[in-house]
């Protein structure tokens, strides 16, 4: 285990990080609603820190009720005529926010960095990955709409897509200004207009993406931005009648707790939810390029990602030797300072998630685990956790079946790939799954079996916007990605013409039959 040094480049990262959190302090986080800064009704605000040290980066509106209906009901005003605002003109408006991030990315990295403790080369990486977001959804602006021509005997179908109507967008405390982007983008490319609730846990970015949007030329009212906590804000979010749909990332918990209250609404949901994705690495496949996504997928991000791969399933012949070279891996993986570009896992986001992360060390040896590597905190203050390695594990302990979100991986050992098919299912979440084989028939047939939304054969998560996005079981609910957004964020209407060779059955044309007395009175 060893922690960075500080390079010139972090002291250049750590005073921009200064100003920029001094006068993210004076300024405060505020809401932006009907396209201008307010603070909550109530007057009601939170602290939000930063996990080096746990230390007050700023004071942040608490919204609740109130300002959740002032947001729903400006976005349902500007809703009226966002809709009507044409393809191409969405289009220009997308193109200027994404230029906007990029000219802002280095100020975005630095403020996600402090604000959540992921290290800045990942973060600048996530800020570039948001105007992408919005460029793709930009482009695609012109043709949401669009739909298909369906003939039949005697008609002509055809369909098109329309907005929904206001939207709600709850997103994460993990990468916030990036999945913020995911959800919002394709949103507003369809013709919505948007309420965001961000996690309380990381508010300051969401607020760079208001001004940012603002300055892009969005009109007030399309998007608005409301701070809070779940039960409050989150819940009258969820709640509100004027909103149509909720996308949310998160919690599997929290995830069914926004469906029933979305219930009496009817509210149309998509929920990217947990997960407990398994890496399944045979014999067969080529063990270097393995090892090397194997430790990224679990180790990057601090674990902290909905689509790591935090259980490593492994062929018995090569679990000892893999196993070996995983820890030694994690035990050379530079913890530390998020703002050194050195740094491969910063401190986790909040003390309330260290202190569960770090509850599944003594979880695991109760369990007969072994710990071969990391297990405890580093440094003395701060949310840092050592990358950590669970050996001799079986897939019914608790450290092989709930979603720990953190830099801590869990290796079980498979005979044959009817045992790793089994393994690899036993969990209650679907989300991703990753497989290394070098035997193309059984890429292909295992694919099949595995119970999961997505997977990559012989790779990493490598991301390609067009294709779906999402889980299955417990993993969530519905697609992002290219048009699967749009399936969302849009009603399918059909409109059926005719071309009048068609014959209607008439009624009431012939004699009125006559009716018996008896029926008549009865």
């Amino acid at each position: 285990m060893t922690q960075t040094q500080s390079p010139p480049q972090a002291h250049d990262n750590h005073e921009q990080a200064r100003q920029l959190r001094e006068r993210t302090h004076a300024r405060g986080i505020r809401h932006f609603i009907g396209g201008a800064w307010v603070d909550s009704l109530s007057g009601e605000t939170f602290e939000t820190h930063t996990p080096t040290d746990n230390s007050v980066i700023a004071s942040v509106a608490s919204g609740d009720a109130g300002d959740i209906d002032r947001a729903a009901r400006a976005a349902f005003d500007a809703f009226q005529t966002w809709r009507e605002v044409g393809g191409a003109e969405r289009r220009r408006v997308l193109h200027r926010v994404a230029d906007l991030i990029e000219a802002r990315a280095q100020e975005i990295a630095l403020l996600e960095s402090l604000d959540t403790g992921q290290a800045i080369r990942f973060m600048k990486s996530a800020a570039a990955r948001g105007a992408e977001n919005f460029r793709f959804f930009a482009d695609r602006a012109p043709s949401a709409s669009d739909g298909q021509s369906l003939p039949a005997p005697g008609f002509l179908n055809y369909t098109l897509r329309q907005p929904i109507g206001p939207v709600g967008v709850i997103t994460p405390w993990n990468t916030p200004f990036m999945l913020s982007t995911w959800k919002i983008a394709p949103a507003l490319a369809a013709g919505c207009t948007v309420v965001h609730k961000p996690a309380e846990w990381s508010p300051v970015t969401a607020t760079l993406l208001a001004e940012i949007m603002d300055e892009a030329g969005l009109p007030g009212g399309v998007h608005n931005l409301v701070h809070g906590f779940g039960e409050t804000a989150g819940r009258a979010l969820t709640e509100h009648p004027l909103i149509k749909a909720v996308a949310f990332v998160g919690e599997t918990t929290t995830g069914s707790h926004i469906m029933r209250q979305g219930a009496d609404t009817l509210k149309r949901v998509h929920f990217e939810l947990g997960g407990k994705n398994p890496v399944v690495v045979f014999e067969d496949a080529d063990l270097e390029k393995a090892l090397d996504a194997v430790v990224f997928m679990i180790y990057s991000l601090n674990g902290e990602r909905c689509t790591s791969s935090s259980r490593v399933l492994i062929q018995e012949g090569i679990y000892d030797e893999f196993t070996a070279r995983i820890a030694e891996r994690a035990r050379n993986i530079r913890v530390g300072d998020p703002l050194d570009p050195a740094t491969e896992i910063g401190p986790l986001v909040h003390p309330r998630h260290f202190e569960k992360v770090m509850g599944y060390f003594d979880r695991a040896r109760e369990e007969g685990a072994t710990i071969a590597a990391g297990g405890g905190r580093v440094g003395g203050e701060g949310n840092y956790v050592s990358p950590t390695l669970f050996t001799e594990a079986r897939n019914d302990m608790r450290i092989s079946q709930e979603e720990i979100f953190g830099p801590v991986l869990t290796a079980i050992p498979f005979t044959d790939e009817a045992d790793a098919l089994a393994l690899a299912n036993d969990v209650q979440y679907g989300l991703a799954g990753y497989l290394w084989t070098n035997d193309l028939t059984r890429a292909h047939r295992f694919s099949h079996g595995l119970e999961a939304g997505m997977i990559w054969v012989n790779s990493e998560n490598v991301r390609h916007l067009p294709t779906p996005f999402g889980g299955v079981k417990n993993s969530g609910i519905g697609r992002d990605g290219g048009d699967y957004s749009f399936d969302f964020y849009m009603e399918t209407k059909n409109i059926a013409i005719s071309l009048g060779t068609h014959k209607t059955a008439r009624l009431g044309v012939g004699q009125a039959p006559v009716v018996s007395k008896e029926v008549a009175e009865g």
